[in-house]
């Protein structure tokens, strides 16, 4: 279905590939994995051909059908979510109406009744009288239906419309779907329905994921994004996690083993090719050394070091919510009522769209509440982490980023703590708008780590992040002795240190 060949790709200095080449098959459902910042939507984006590679030819088979998951796609907001889910299938739609103007036209000439039997066979063959169940089905399970089928599209939110778009492209079942992150806006249910539909999936599939545990129910294949070069593995993720130790450790040794000879060739060359009886011998060397076919440098894994600054709260009852309502221009829920007592943490599960986003929005008063209120401990110092990876200005550095919003800090200081993010120095003068999301979510826990609280707000804070990154935030979190709401989707994630959990739907 796919070949990639020789590709090599650089942003600036960064180099993200050098010379991969693999390939899909028919049939065959892939996990694109590799730490943050290897170039995983990139390699998408190239494969699409919205980025020219600097080296290498993508091939695809002649007159397939590609699917991809775009997230930032336009949509014609006039439409509702169900006329939007119908464009699926406009191919069949077009021929019923080809077919009623047939009738119209129905003189009983053999040519017009041939026709009409050739678009019938079609139809039939396409399943034309199941679409309306087959769209309500995708839709019942990816939660769309308690969004409102009827509802304008310019009425969604931004992770609504991107489950609305994941929903038209499984009815369309292209031959290859490229899917970035499809359960970032899913709640645990729906991925579960995602994993069973995908893993049947006959066609082939192209999938980025952090969510190791779904990447492990879906896919027969990994291709991993490593020290510039790609590799596939057959099997799924776990599979692929004891074959890539090998790998790594085998790669490793190689290349430390490489960095041997070139030291000792070039000492020799150092040492004889001034000197007449010896200079040939050097020169001999120094072709040798020249023919060697340098291994990339591996960079080193290192994993962040998270640490927040927790103040304590001095009231037993840290958040108090009593009978209040949320949403925008109507109530997304009935009244809500709970409260959390100091050091508590506690998480918020419940369907997408239900209005978890919306919770903590209205908490954090970034929009005002419908009515009711909510009272937190009059020390309260509140940290909180956006969902949406907005920044001020894009096209600003993380380091002029964190200097704007914390002027104090010097440039010394600021290098030190993205370090701790693991942002890598050649990574934090470039724009933010070039970093990808996992790059992008760091810098917003840094904003977090140099913001002194006592109560965290986190809002699906792990979809982009790498396995690394998750499982240190998890430690920091579950050792965070203040005040915590999360809302995730990631039930692996908090199960073992959250206590409380509250399930929105009731």
């Amino acid at each position: 279905m796919l070949k990639v060949e020789n590709l090599s790709h650089a942003f600036g200095e960064k180099l993200l590939y050098k010379n991969i080449s693999f390939e899909l098959f028919k049939g065959e459902h892939m996990g694109l994995v590799g730490e943050n910042g290897t170039g995983k939507s990139t390699l998408f984006n190239i494969l699409l051909g919205k980025i020219i590679p600097d080296k290498g030819n993508i091939i695809w088979l002649k007159n397939i059908k590609i699917g991809y998951l775009d997230q930032y796609a336009k949509l014609n907001e006039n439409l509702s979510v169900f006329e939007y889910l119908k464009t699926a299938f406009e191919k069949i739609f077009d021929a019923q109406n080809k077919l009623n103007n047939l009738y119209e036209q129905l003189d009983g000439s053999d040519e017009i009744i041939n026709k009409i039997t050739k678009l019938q066979d079609f139809l039939e063959s396409n399943d034309y009288y199941q679409i309306e169940s087959k769209i309500l089905k995708v839709a019942n399970n990816l939660g769309i239906t308690a969004i409102g089928i009827d509802k304008p599209l310019k009425n969604l939110s931004g992770g609504q419309k991107a489950k609305i778009i994941l929903a038209k492209l499984l009815l369309e079942k292209p031959d290859v779907l490229l899917l970035d992150e499809p359960t970032n806006f899913l709640d645990k249910e729906h991925i579960k329905w995602l994993a069973e539909y995908l893993k049947a999936y006959k066609n082939s599939f192209i999938i980025i994921s952090h969510d190791f545990d779904f990447l492990d129910k879906v896919t027969n294949c990994i291709c991993n994004i490593e020290f510039c070069d790609a590799k596939k593995y057959k099997g799924n993720f776990t599979h692929f996690l004891e074959q890539k130790n090998f790998k790594r450790e085998g790669y490793l040794k190689a290349f430390s083993a490489q960095q041997k000879q070139i030291e000792k060739l070039e000492n020799y060359i150092a040492k004889n090719k001034a000197r007449a009886s010896t200079a040939n011998m050097a020169k001999s060397r120094q072709k040798q050394l020249d023919k060697i076919e340098r291994l990339t440098k591996p960079e080193t894994l290192a994993k962040p070091t998270f640490k927040f600054k927790a103040m304590q709260i001095n009231s037993q009852k840290a958040l108090v919510i009593k009978n209040l309502e949320i949403g925008y221009n109507y109530p997304l829920l009935q009244k809500i009522n709970f409260e959390i007592r100091a050091s508590e943490k506690t998480v918020i599960t419940g369907f997408n769209g239900i209005g978890k986003s919306t919770l903590l929005k209205t908490l954090v008063k970034e929009i005002r509440p419908i009515s009711g209120n909510f009272e937190f401990a009059q020390n309260t110092k509140l940290a909180y982490f956006k969902q949406d990876l907005q920044f001020e200005n894009p096209k600003l550095s993380a380091l002029e980023t964190i200097a704007n919003k914390f002027p104090k800090l010097s440039e010394k200081e600021i290098r030190k703590y993205l370090a701790q993010c693991n942002l890598k120095s050649k990574n934090v003068l470039q724009p933010i708008s070039l970093l990808s999301g996992g790059e992008q979510t760091k810098i917003k826990i840094c904003e977090l780590m140099l913001t002194p609280a006592n109560f965290l707000i986190l809002d699906e804070p792990t979809n982009h992040l790498d396995e690394n990154a998750k499982e240190v935030l998890k430690t920091q979190l579950a050792n965070w002795t203040a005040n915590l709401i999360l809302v995730s989707h990631e039930e692996n994630f908090y199960k073992a240190w959250a206590d409380k959990i509250i399930n929105i739907k009731n």
